[in-house]
């Protein structure tokens, strides 16, 4: 019985730049991925998703990591710190105005495990949703003593009491490099940085690496920026290849090898109250987020080897 990959070549013919070519290539990759196993992490890994320049894909990032991961049977908590509370919205999670939400847990009225929600779509995928209520969080919290680990100190008392592990806990950070993100920050210790395929994206980079670096030096010495992604990358151009090439050559061991391509079903996905992984599983843009969730879960041995070294240096 031949193959779904086969059958479209035997149709559209075999043609390197058909578009049978391409549905083939994709077929391949996703009936490869379904023989894969994802090796789970030795210990649970804390990682932000932060960029602060927007719509460079970043909130789709973290929600098509998480689901990717949580796809291959891994225990996710996705904490959303954006107060635009997409990623709540893409995980089909409750998060209007006045529900419970990542702003009482920074304000200390409420415990993640008062707030979180189970994910619609995946079993293992648990979310701490955010409302546009925690747009105020940064004032009101301006002037506690402790308002940079708000949010380590509520997931330090959540995961020493929780009965389940996790493998890993995303944090969506908002596009800014506010109080917020510097919490995120504090309270992970790995930043994912996805960078999208153009010039301008590049320009913020060097600022945002200066900010970790300064979280890193004032109050997380253990913080690693331990992946990069290129996301909206079109293989047709040769600028995307360019920019893919310039990140590489500065950061060869963090880049992935993998690409985010850029696609109509990615953008579409969130309207639907879903990530591409559970709205278009076949499509190249769910296999190509499955590929790099893969990637950040193989290097997991690596990573936590060096943040490991990194806290034994600072203490």
């Amino acid at each position: 019985m031949e193959s779904a990959s086969e059958t479209i070549k035997r149709i559209f013919g075999g043609k390197s730049n058909s578009v049978g070519s391409e549905m083939a290539e994709v077929s391949s990759r996703y009936e490869a991925l379904d023989h894969v196993r994802f090796p789970k992490p030795a210990e649970t890994r804390y990682i932000a998703v932060a960029n602060q320049k927007g719509g460079v894909g970043k909130t789709t990032t973290a929600v098509n990591i998480a689901a990717a991961l949580a796809y291959a049977h891994s225990k996710i908590l996705v904490i959303d710190m954006d107060p635009q509370g997409n990623a709540s919205t893409a995980l089909g999670v409750k998060h209007n105005g006045g529900e419970l939400s990542t702003y009482d847990v920074l304000e200390g009225r409420k415990g993640i495990a008062e707030v979180k929600q189970p994910s619609p779509a995946f079993k293992t995928l648990e979310v701490v949703p955010a409302s546009i209520d925690l747009s105020g969080a940064e004032l009101e919290v301006a002037d506690m003593q402790n308002r940079n680990n708000l949010l380590k100190d509520a997931l330090s008392d959540f995961i020493e009491s929780s009965k389940t592990h996790y493998d890993y806990v995303i944090i969506d950070c908002p596009p800014s490099l506010g109080l917020l993100v510097i919490n995120a920050m504090c309270a992970v210790n790995e930043v994912l940085i996805p960078i999208q395929a153009e010039y301008y994206a590049l320009e913020g980079l060097g600022q945002l690496i200066q900010t970790i670096g300064l979280v890193q030096k004032h109050y997380n010495p253990s913080l690693l920026v331990s992946t990069m992604l290129v996301t909206m990358f079109d293989r047709r151009t040769l600028l995307s290849k360019e920019i893919y090439d310039k990140v590489r050559e500065h950061y060869p061991h963090i880049v992935l090898e993998t690409t985010i391509p850029r696609t109509v079903k990615i953008s579409e996905a969130p309207s639907f109250a879903k990530s591409v992984i559970e709205y278009d599983p076949h499509g190249m843009g769910a296999v190509a987020y499955r590929e790099a969730a893969l990637e950040i879960a193989r290097r997991s041995p690596a990573v936590l080897k060096t943040i490991q070294a990194r806290k034994q240096r600072s203490n």
